[in-house]
């Protein structure tokens, strides 16, 4: 884990793509995608009217221990590249990017309060997300939402990064519960074979043993105890990557351009075709 402060790529100007792109998204596992929405439904309305207590009673406590809002919302990336804010209780001081910029955050980061790091610790100021899953931006389980000033660059350098937009994010996730948090770009592809293997496998019998590995995972098992008790997949260990560094299964989108405002724009790869004419996927 690094102790020193870490930095993002930074995006550069980004160039809207044409008015004919084309949006392509593969069906992921669509039978499964209507019980899984009803399912997040059911529990995610179940555990916020039984978190509404904690949430509360951190609330108070954020506005009383440190100056700003109890509540903070942040621009992430959701499924099929739309832009949405996500609800989080504050756990740095206020307003601490106008002075550090956008970075990730370390192990001793200066900008996380006192009372921020219990509730980091607990996963407490996570809990208001279960919002946004009733609002269907996030699901329990899927890869973790990120930044569009992430999102950005990542589409342009790392192969493969849009591949994880094709589902909503999660709560938790593959990746979640067996890598630390990212730190630099060699975490973020180790996520994200994490998070493609999700997508690519997609189906009840996983999103259950993901939600036990996160039960187990909050009690205090480690990573590899975790992978090991509920036998999760992890083709960074199980040997089920192609020489291509990747999961088996392939997608047919490519990046084509971003708009970190709206959302991330996809163009279908052109096949090659005869002179007279050409198609996309």
């Amino acid at each position: 884990m690094l102790t020193e402060s870490v930095s993002p790529p930074v995006a550069g100007a980004q160039t809207p793509a044409p008015a004919d792109a084309t949006v392509i998204w593969r069906p992921i596992a669509p039978r499964y995608a209507w019980v899984k929405r009803g399912f997040d439904l059911a529990a995610g309305a179940a555990l916020l009217l039984l978190s509404l207590p904690a949430i509360a009673i951190a609330w108070a406590a954020v506005r009383l221990t440190s100056d700003g809002p109890g509540f903070y919302s942040q621009t992430r990336v959701g499924r099929h590249g739309r832009v949405f804010h996500i609800y989080k209780l504050r756990t740095m001081t206020h307003d601490c990017e106008a002075r550090s910029g956008v970075r990730w955050a370390t192990r001793h980061d200066f900008r996380v309060t006192p009372l921020g790091w219990v509730l980091r610790k607990l996963h407490v100021d996570e809990l208001p997300q279960l919002w946004n899953i009733l609002c269907g931006e996030m699901s329990l389980i899927g890869p973790r939402p990120e930044r569009p000033e992430f999102v950005g660059p990542f589409l342009q350098s790392i192969s493969g990064y849009a591949e994880r937009l094709q589902v909503r994010p999660g709560l938790t996730g593959l990746a979640q519960i067996q890598l630390p948090p990212d730190s630099c770009i060699e975490s973020v592809q180790r996520k994200l074979v994490l998070d493609r293997c999700y997508v690519d496998r997609l189906g009840a019998s996983l999103d259950l043993r993901i939600l036990a590995g996160t039960v187990v995972y909050l009690l205090g098992l480690s990573y590899a105890g975790v992978r090991d008790l509920v036998r999760l997949p992890n083709p960074l260990v199980d040997g089920s990557l192609n020489e291509a560094g990747r999961p088996e299964a392939q997608s047919d989108t490519v990046i084509d351009s971003m708009d970190s405002n709206k959302t991330v724009v996809l163009r279908a790869p052109v096949k090659p075709s005869s002179p007279d004419r050409q198609g996309t996927d």
